[in-house]
């Protein structure tokens, strides 16, 4: 059961993993030793995942971002397995989600120029057969967040 100090500890940590324990302490009107304590209960369990570096992306060479739509004749599960090691293979993939609906799964790909993608298309093809794959580039990213809500949690 969280309270709202937790949350609120969840929502700082989200925007800035490298908080000190005494300035999110002060936010969250605890002392070190007990904040510090419900931060390694959170940890335990499991609602901190990991703690991660986000990169800027322009300044890491990688600018462009795609979706690929892909959908497959094939739902076997050897074709599953042939698809994720494909997909894991590639860091260019950096999400990949099954889908509902008319499209099997949908890609999205980091890239430093749009025509790095035929690189990623030929690797995929090669290792896994696919009914289509088709391929659109983002013009503007309107939202982007790795911040979850936390009020949904009890």
């Amino acid at each position: 059961m969280l309270d709202d100090r937790d949350r609120k500890i969840l929502d700082l940590l989200q925007e800035n993993a490298a908080l000190a324990v005494s300035d999110l302490a002060d936010r969250v009107s605890l002392s070190v030793s007990a904040c510090s304590r419900r931060i390694q209960r959170l940890e335990e369990d499991g609602y901190i995942a990991r703690r991660v570096v986000l990169l800027n992306r322009p300044l890491m060479g990688l600018p462009t971002t795609m979706f690929v739509i892909v959908r497959t004749a094939r739902h076997s599960a050897d074709w599953l397995e042939q698809f994720r090691k494909a997909i894991s293979d590639i860091p260019e993939i950096v999400e990949v989600h099954r889908m509902t609906g008319t499209i099997d799964y949908i890609l999205k790909l980091v890239l430093p120029r749009v025509e790095a993608y035929d690189e990623i298309y030929k690797a995929l093809v090669e290792k896994v057969e696919f009914f289509d794959i088709s391929a659109s580039v983002s013009m503007e990213t309107l939202k982007a967040t790795t911040a979850l809500p936390t009020h949904y949690v009890r």
